[in-house]
């Protein structure tokens, strides 16, 4: 798993499970360290792969954090089969990317940011 810092868990299930159609793997009570409520929220791409922990940032710090877990770098990558029809689901559900299809040596990938601008790449195979 990998976590990702957002401002609001419902906010976030609505990004990753219905605009990019992620599987809602757990969302259960839990408690923080300090015996503070929170929710444990996992989703996972087809509901298999690596998985995203959505975190809901606790105080200035990790607010701080929210859409730049890496310096504003690609940080997450969502390798696909069908590149194209990915690509048009999340555009018609209003997914924003920053860069248009290419071709690389490694395959066909695009740029988007998800809902509080952490950045992706959506990667498909080379087209044949």
């Amino acid at each position: 798993m990998v976590t990702v810092v957002v401002p609001d868990y419902d906010d976030a299930i609505d990004f990753y499970v219905r605009r990019l159609g992620f599987t809602l793997k757990e969302d259960s009570p839990s408690l923080t360290t300090e015996g503070r409520p929170k929710r444990w929220v996992v989703v996972a791409p087809g509901g298999e792969g690596t998985a995203l922990l959505l975190a809901q940032a606790e105080g200035d710090n990790q607010s701080a954090a929210i859409g730049r877990q890496t310096g504003g770098r690609v940080g997450f990558f969502l390798h696909v089969d069908d590149f194209d029809a990915h690509f048009r689901r999340f555009s018609d559900n209003g997914v924003r990317f920053l860069e248009g299809p290419r071709d690389e040596v490694y395959g066909r990938v695009a740029v988007f940011v998800d809902h509080v601008g952490n950045r992706w790449d959506l990667l498909g195979p080379p087209p044949s």
